[in-house]
């Protein structure tokens, strides 16, 4: 066992003896020492339940004949961080989080993890831990949030986000406004809708990594503490079975996640984490490939906030695995890979059937018969640019537009609800890439604000920058190279028309090259806005958003 180099033999006497100070047995010293990663803390509400998943775990390794000793890792509430600063802190969080389960792992020796996530960065950063750690790994997560219920109808954050946005237009009152605050979140978990946190728990469904349901059954069910018994018991097997995570996540699991992903209609950030989390297992993902995926494979579900159906409903159809029993009727998945169950993709859906047409629509009768998810390139993102189809109204699948160009995210939202931009405008905020904002904020609040002030139907949002899962409408984010490089979009001058063809995944600005060259010559960089601390280290080590975000060390000159 890994946990006898600190168990076992005359030199780790002073290690054993810390062991006793913990009250372990000597029984408890023969058997596998297995890490609980535990997300749990009191400021994310998809994570304050998190204590009783991690108690379940513990319950399901003790059982199974380990030993679970519990650890801390971050997490950050994109929804209180959203529209401040804070929000730089969201996407470096991922690698902190990554960083800080490498230190404990290593540093304690442990056989085997179960990692309990739930938000956003979270899930994310542990796969990436998974990844580069190397031993067997189970994922549970804390679970989605029910749905709330304003008027007769289910609601969801990215309703409240919504909701400031019509107040600002003076369609909703304040009243109005506190009926949301106070209904929209009306209980623990992860938010509701087909947002990133959910995106990224479904995902490790489809990748091999998590027990079916964890993507889906909700925080609040009795079932989710099965769930967790199980993660504890599923690991211990896969210790004695040496089944590891490199073992699962190859790189026909990532394409097996990336068709899942179009299935479902996932969050943007998917095209950031999924590439960050195949770097740590040695894989290349090139995010080209996913217009590849999307072409043939069918958008099967429209979730919040595509479409009026919530992660609860999901499950209710049969979850993730029934997505993907509908997808192999077409031969869209690798049903050989291996996954923590220690039975293949294939063994794993056979029997998983589809209990509601209407949320996971048959594989022959899509809601589109592309992917969800679209990677748009143009002398406007030479590299890459990202957008949710499936959540863009039809009239704006193709549209030309004048340029209202926005050097942060700040100024963009005081035009927006100052009444500043038109039908037809297309807003462009830039500076806010991994290295310029720096740390890649999310563009919930002025893609709220367009909702919100009537405008998603006329109005396109680009940015260097990304969205949150709760957006929607015509939001391009990811644009590379980003605007603090160089790259074109720090061209872009007001009033200038850009093109977006999203069918034929096409995003080009309506200037000559010969006027793109000269603006190049005029262009300076501008003077970094954070110069100490971790998002400066940030800042100089991350690389391109079509890169997954990713840190290297950077070269000598």
């Amino acid at each position: 066992m890994k946990s006898d180099n600190v168990k076992k033999g005359m030199q780790q006497a002073p290690s054993r003896s810390l062991f006793h100070a913990l009250g372990f047995t000597k029984e408890e010293m023969e058997k596998p020492l297995v890490g609980i990663v535990s997300s749990y803390n009191e400021i994310v509400p998809g994570h304050m339940n998190i204590d009783k998943i991690v108690n379940a775990v513990k319950q399901g390794v003790s059982e199974a004949g380990g030993v679970p000793v519990v650890f801390p890792a971050i997490a950050v509430c994109d929804g209180i961080a959203m529209g401040h600063i804070g929000m730089k802190y969201s996407l470096v969080s991922r690698d902190l989080i990554c960083d800080s389960t490498e230190a404990m792992a290593i540093a304690h020796q442990f056989d085997a993890l179960v990692c309990v996530p739930n938000c956003d960065k979270n899930v994310p950063g542990l796969l990436m831990a998974a990844a580069r750690l190397n031993i067997p790994t189970v994922f549970v997560s804390g679970g989605p949030m029910l749905a709330g219920h304003v008027g007769g109808r289910k609601r969801s954050l990215s309703s409240m986000f919504e909701a400031v946005g019509s107040y600002a237009a003076g369609t909703m009152t304040e009243e109005d406004v506190d009926e949301y605050v106070n209904k929209v979140c009306p209980t623990c978990g992860s938010c509701s809708g087909m947002y990133t946190a959910n995106s990224m728990n479904c995902l490790t469904e489809a990748i091999g990594m998590g027990l079916r349901g964890n993507g889906t059954i909700p925080a609040v069910y009795s079932d989710r503490l099965i769930l967790a018994k199980h993660a504890g018991m599923a690991v211990m097997d896969m210790l004695e079975k040496n089944i590891r995570p490199r073992d699962i996540m190859t790189k026909e699991a990532f394409v097996n996640a990336l068709t899942v992903d179009m299935a479902l209609g996932c969050s943007t950030n998917t095209m950031l984490h999924l590439p960050a989390i195949a770097n740590e297992a040695g894989i290349e993902l090139d995010m080209e490939m996913a217009n590849a995926i999307s072409d043939k494979t069918p958008n099967l579900c429209h979730l919040a906030p595509a479409g009026p159906a919530y992660i609860e409903e999901l499950n209710e159809a049969g979850g993730i695995y029934a997505v993907m029993n509908e997808l192999s009727k077409k031969g869209l998945l690798n049903l050989s890979c291996m996954t923590v169950t220690g039975k293949t993709v294939g063994e794993n859906i056979k029997n998983v059937h589809n209990l509601n047409p209407e949320i996971i629509r048959p594989v022959d009768d899509p809601y589109m018969p592309n992917g969800g998810i679209a990677v748009l390139k143009g002398n406007l993102a030479p590299d890459t640019g990202i957008v949710k189809r499936s959540a863009v109204a039809p009239e704006m699948l193709k549209h030309s537009g004048p340029a209202r160009v926005f050097d942060c995210e700040e100024d963009a939202i005081a035009a927006i609800e100052g009444g500043k931009i038109k039908a037809g405008d297309v807003v462009v905020i830039r500076y806010e890439g991994p290295k310029g904002g720096p740390g890649m904020r999310e563009m919930l609040n002025p893609t709220s604000a367009i909702m919100g002030m009537g405008l998603g139907s006329t109005v396109a949002l680009i940015t260097d920058g990304r969205f949150s899962g709760a957006s929607r409408g015509a939001a391009i984010g990811h644009v590379s190279p980003e605007a603090a490089v160089g790259g074109p979009i720090a061209l872009v001058h007001e009033g200038d028309i850009i093109d977006i063809d999203i069918n034929n995944n096409a995003l080009n600005l309506r200037v000559s090259d010969e006027e793109l060259a000269a603006r190049r010559k005029e262009w300076k960089p501008r003077t970094p806005s954070v110069t100490t601390g971790y998002l400066a280290r940030y800042a100089a080590m991350v690389t391109s958003g079509n890169k997954g975000a990713i840190l290297k060390i950077p070269e000598n000159d």
